[in-house]
């Protein structure tokens, strides 16, 4: 699932970042949770089974939308599988109002409203000193068979080591350099997968 460089810190300490390339070359950072397609290995039946959920899975049925005049509005998704009329959260109270299940969904909508800008200007900083690489994973799992994880992008760790003082610098000054150690960091869960 799509994150972006607020988040990060979170997603590091429990799944691998990665980025993927569009076809018109725009990369953008996924938390992972598999090695196929679909495949959500943090998942116990429907219920999700790890300390830290990515927020774009948290606000799902939710979205971020704009009214007439711009302003950001929560919009839901009739048609989403966690969508019910008879069981779940109620999003209002009995006499109007948000619930505060309502109320945590719009924060958590805020949150990335404000996160997702600064994905491109990270990515572009990325790009511009040449830090990203493809990578390719051969893994061998439990009953055997073999699987080439492919088609992903990390950050190159010997060219960040050769930028210089200045390169560095700037990208210290955007705030980017925690969040590519981040990035570099959680390459480890690699192995929890």
């Amino acid at each position: 699932v799509m994150t972006f460089p607020a988040e990060f810190r979170e997603v590091q300490a429990h799944y691998p970042i990665a980025f993927a390339k569009s076809r018109e070359g725009e990369f953008t950072p996924l938390a992972l949770f598999g090695f196929r397609e679909k495949q959500n290995l943090f998942l116990d039946g429907v219920r999700w089974d790890f300390p830290y959920v990515p927020l774009m899975m948290v606000r799902q049925p939710f979205l971020i939308g704009l009214d007439s005049n711009k302003q950001t509005m929560v919009h839901i998704d009739l048609d989403h599988p966690r969508v019910s009329r008879t069981e779940g959260e109620p999003l209002f109270k009995e006499f109007g109002g948000p619930t505060q299940f309502l109320e945590r969904q719009s924060g958590v909508l805020a949150t990335i409203h404000q996160g997702l800008p600064a994905t491109k200007t990270f990515v572009d900083a990325l790009v511009e000193h040449g830090l990203l690489e493809s990578f390719v994973l051969d893994i061998e799992f439990r009953d055997g068979a073999q699987h080439r994880f492919a088609g992903f992008y990390t950050v190159r760790e010997e060219k960040l080591a050769s930028l210089n003082a200045e390169a560095l610098g700037k990208l210290h000054e955007k705030g980017y350099l925690q969040a590519i150690f981040m990035v570099i960091a959680s390459l480890s869960h690699f192995r929890d997968l």
